[in-house]
């Protein structure tokens, strides 16, 4: 690509853009001209200049270090003997010179030596001990490794395109060699010879083979050598012993005896068909797997991305600069403007104002600060402006720290399919061991041609144990459960979920989004007798709380439009932070707060507290109001319960299930919630890194828990929790984080997952007896058993046809869990 802009190995010195914009610009960075009323990189404010880039990479590096680019620029140094130098934005470019960018222009720069290099370090998610300085896979299960920090930034995944490819081109190539492997009855293989039917399956098999099965037969050996034999070690015998059988059969076929030539015109069969087939759908289900990885680690970095880019500084002569989040350190003095995201962790030193800190508390009401107070970086400024000084930053912050639980608790989980693994580790030598025994046997006693014999029989023995049943028992059952699940309403998107769904006795749920619907309504309006009625009461305090920024304050307006009660205009509307609103309402003065302001007004409200406290009592935030300095009565805002929350609960109690609640709610009111729900076991008060280790404790007296939530504070106890349960009204981050996810919010749909993990488990047992019983059965058959009695050779091709039927029965018995009603 390139720019309509002059280019320069040494950028010009940097000068700000011309008065009222006319003429062009020159990006400070790498010395393009940009035009200042569209920079393709934006533009940043810096010691009353504002400066504009040619992309986004150069205003980056220039928010990093401006007084590198704002100083006057020499020509580049010699190069130092052995130096590389490469370019900022495009590292592939890279010479033994200095120089300009042959993509962009920008020059050059020194490459940084090893020891200062950043080091990613990559881990295996099934094996988290595994550590690598670089991709690669696991050499215990195979599995592609993943970095083990996350990061804003999205990295690229060789490894995900790759298998993409490797699909796509063994899909295309195996869907004619399926059709050639099929029976007589196909016109086009009566206008073959039989020579030629054999060398075209070859040519379509033998890229499938080398190319798209290479991963697999590589990560194979990798488990031989490494004595940790999975699933990728019977792939590679199975795929490969049809496909070495198959070429020696296509390049010396009168080696074999007569008895085995079975094929299309008296040849012998191969089973190119059966080698392709079998590495395409590995590829897939590669595609699959790490697409779902890429989307876990996506929802990390989105719930990272909630942190601002940049924090206003302001310096100790009170000049203030934005600064990018990465330098910003502890100590520091920085702005948070009306509407801005606080940047990192800190105390508030100056100025007043509500903070939206439900990514903290997963709770809807802001939360007043002023001087003294904690934020926290990610949560959201209202309409006031805070001075804070910043405490944590970096990984330090609960933001980081949050994000760190999930990855690392996500990791702690065990999949469904070790228990296949498990199996294989003991199979696998068998069936090798029977396949040497038998090739000995027919080598040493069979009749002749005994090499001949050996060598059919004993590849029969590895065809029919090729790992098709036993790969399928498991994933097949999961397909076809999880999407009766989801028409359900159940979304499941760890298939480990599925394995401890049914053992769980621990049901946590958090209250705002889960056992409520999350959305503050007015329930409650009692006037003061003989001072106002029902309806003045509720019409004085709508158009008050009309001027309001406050949740429940659109609580109060809403609840008076559903009342058919309009509101009037409002003179002199002052909002006194942490406390309330006051002005003046169709000429009187009305106040509408908490009795903290009622205090300063001088109002008496003494006679309003006993009932005040009953309605908190009952779950209720309550409102007092007065009017012309008198108590005019009080307003009750209420998160109802989900209609379906108390027969779920009771539902849930009746299997057997211990539930508790836990949330950052205020003992008071969740305690209240809990009563009318009849749960006995509350925790409130809760952070939410403090979530996580409540359900750790749980998990410590033995229990299997379930933890049931809705926002981005419940993501680190979903993940620690050995099942989390996400709502489908929450938070994308919630929902990443569980390894179920209700679509409707409702808590049936627990047990329903219950049912369904149930049911699930038990196909799954079925599945891998109909696998064993069959490989029990047919490698005895394969290897000349019944030879003896009978005088009956299994040749490889019914060897792949039994496969195949082992594979058949298993779908079939997936597919039932199709009826399941729950």
């Amino acid at each position: 690509m390139t720019h309509p802009h002059s280019h320069s190995p040494v950028p010009p010195s940097p000068r700000p853009p011309p008065v009222g914009g006319e003429g062009p610009a020159i990006d400070p960075v790498c010395g393009m001209e940009v035009d200042p009323r569209a920079p393709r990189g934006g533009s940043w404010e810096h010691e009353g200049h504002t400066w504009f880039f040619c992309n986004p990479k150069c205003r980056q590096r220039f928010q990093e270090d401006p007084a590198r680019f704002l100083q006057p620029q020499t020509p580049p140094p010699p190069a130092a003997p052995g130096a590389v130098y490469v370019c900022p934005m495009d590292p592939e470019v890279r010479q033994d010179a200095p120089g300009a960018c042959p993509k962009c222009g920008m020059a050059l720069e020194p490459e940084a030596p090893p020891a200062l290099q950043t080091r990613v370090e990559y881990t295996c998610p099934m094996h988290p001990e595994v550590v690598s300085d670089g991709p690669g896979t696991c050499p215990k299960c195979g599995m592609a490794l993943e970095p083990r920090t996350v990061t804003v930034e999205e990295p690229p995944d060789p490894e995900l395109r790759s298998m993409t490819r490797r699909f796509w081109v063994g899909l295309v190539l195996s869907a004619p060699l399926m059709l050639l492997g099929m029976s007589d009855m196909l016109p086009v293989r009566h206008g073959l010879s039989a020579s030629a039917l054999v060398w075209a399956q070859f040519a379509l098999a033998t890229p499938v083979v080398l190319w798209v099965g290479a991963p697999f037969f590589q990560r194979g050996w990798a488990s031989v050598k490494n004595r940790h034999l999975n699933m990728f070690t019977l792939i590679a015998l199975g795929a490969g012993a049809a496909y070495v059988f198959s070429v020696g059969v296509t390049l010396f076929p009168h080696l074999l005896p007569e008895g085995a030539r079975t094929g299309h015109g008296g040849t012998v069969p191969v089973y190119y068909e059966a080698a392709a087939i079998i590495l395409t759908l590995v590829a897939l289900g590669q595609v699959l797997e790490l697409r779902a990885r890429h989307a876990t680690s996506g929802a990390l970095r989105a719930l990272l991305s909630l942190a601002p880019a940049t924090a206003r500084r302001i310096s100790d002569d009170g000049h203030e600069e934005d600064a990018p989040l990465s330098q910003v350190h502890a100590g520091w003095r920085l702005r948070v403007r009306p509407g801005e995201k606080v940047p990192v962790d800190g105390e508030v030193l100056e100025g007043a104002s509500s903070v939206d800190e439900s990514l903290v508390t997963g709770e809807p009401v802001p939360v007043e600060k002023g001087p003294g107070a904690k934020v926290t970086g990610g949560t959201v400024n209202g309409t006031g402006t805070l001075v804070m000084r910043a405490e944590r930053v970096g990984q330090d912050t609960l933001l980081s720290r949050i994000v760190q639980r999930v990855a690392e608790a996500q990791r702690t989980r065990a999949p469904i399919q070790r228990l296949a693994d498990r199996v294989a580790g003991i199979f696998v030598p068998a069936v090798i061991a029977v396949a040497v025994v038998t090739a000995v046997v027919w080598g040493v006693w069979g009749p002749e041609p005994r090499l001949a014999h050996a060598l059919v029989n004993a590849v029969a023995v590895l065809i029919i144990a090729c790992p098709c049943a036993l790969g399928l028992a498991t994933p097949m059952s999961v397909m076809v459960g999880t999407g009766q699940g989801a028409r359900m309403g159940v979304l499941i998107r760890d298939a480990a979920a599925l394995e401890r769904m049914a053992a769980v006795d621990t049901l946590v749920v958090d209250k705002t989004g889960t056992l409520t619907e999350g959305k503050p309504r007015l329930v409650t309006v009692e006037p003061s007798p003989g001072v106002v009625d029902a309806s003045a009461l509720l019409r004085q305090a709508a158009s008050l709380e009309r001027g309001s920024e406050h949740p429940l304050a659109a609580a109060v307006v809403a609840g008076a439009k559903e009342r058919g009660v309009s509101p009037g205009g409002v003179e002199d509307f002052q909002s006194v932070p942490g406390q309330g609103v006051r002005g003046r309402v169709e000429g009187r003065e009305v106040a509408l707060g908490n009795a903290a302001l009622m205090r300063s007004l001088g109002v008496e409200v003494e006679a309003l507290t006993e009932r005040a406290e009953a309605l908190r009592q009952e779950g209720q935030t309550v409102v007092l109001v007065s009017v012309d300095g008198r108590a005019a009565g009080l307003l009750g805002v209420e998160d109802p319960l989900k209609p379906s929350t108390p027969e779920a609960l009771a539902r849930l109690r009746d299997e057997g299930l211990r539930v508790v609640m836990l949330t950052g709610d205020s003992p008071t009111t969740a305690h209240a919630v809990a009563r009318r729900l009849g749960i006995t076991e509350v925790i409130a008060g809760v952070q939410p890194d403090a979530k996580g280790d409540a359900v750790k404790a749980l998990q410590a007296q033995g229990r299997v828990v379930a933890m049931a939530g809705d926002g981005v504070n419940d993501a680190p106890a979903l993940a620690r929790a050995d099942v989390g349960i996400a709502m489908g009204t929450g938070t994308d981050i919630a929902m990443e984080s569980a390894g179920v996810t209700l679509v409707k919010g409702d808590l049936r749909g627990i047990a329903r997952a219950r049912g369904l993990s149930q049911a699930v488990l038990r196909n799954i047992r079925q599945n891998l007896f109909f696998a064993f019983v069959y490989n029990l059965l047919g490698v005895p058959l394969a290897a000349g058993l019944l030879y003896p009695v009978l005088g009956l050779l299994l040749s490889p091709l019914f060897a792949s046809a039994a496969m195949s039927l082992s594979s058949v029965s298993v779908i079939g018995n997936a597919l039932r869990l199709r009826r399941l009603k729950l």
